[in-house]
């Protein structure tokens, strides 16, 4: 598992005095209310002290103890913002970090590999896993309970049952 989550993407500075706009990477906006302090990742991850919030048609505007002006936050454009794990927010059961389950095998119940999840789309009713790098290329699984049997992040294991699922699979008859 990641020591750091990442929380946002720095976009661009906004204004003259140091301010920056951010694109949360969380479902909550207003979870930066709770955060002091976020940290950048240049070889080792270092620590910014949030000064001022404010949010904006869902975009975070951040300033940061330091950086006064907008030569100085310049270089955080395009950089993400992290946190340690033990920052983040319990999750409620059954629901994960996406950053837990990109990389994790996904295997049908009676144990064929389809291939590891490299992305998550957020299509709003339910998350999709994208699936690649198995016998059937690339395969699209719906994230609901009656598919996802088993998500075991120790052990970066994802186990399906597509029985219900008709026309899931590439090449299915």
């Amino acid at each position: 598992m990641l020591e750091y989550l990442s929380v946002g993407v720095v976009l661009k500075p906004q204004g003259l005095k140091g301010e920056i706009k951010v694109k949360p990477l969380t479902d909550d906006l207003r979870r930066y209310d709770s955060l002091q302090t976020v940290y950048l990742k240049n070889g080792e991850y270092k620590e910014l002290h949030i000064v001022s919030r404010r949010y904006v048609k869902g975009f975070v505007f951040l300033k940061f103890k330091g950086y006064e002006t907008v030569e100085s936050v310049m270089p955080l454009r395009s950089q993400y913002l992290w946190i340690p794990r033990h920052m983040a927010r319990k999750l409620p059961k059954d629901t994960f970090f996406i950053a837990d389950l990109l990389g994790c095998r996904v295997e049908t119940l009676s144990g064929d590999v389809l291939g590891k999840i490299t992305d998550v789309l957020e299509t709003g009713s339910n998350d999709v896993y994208i699936v690649k790098g198995g016998p059937l290329g690339e395969v699209l699984i719906p994230a609901l309970k009656k598919v996802i049997t088993r998500v075991d992040i120790a052990n970066r294991l994802v186990r399906v049952d597509l029985t219900d699922m008709e026309g899931l699979l590439p090449n299915e008859n």
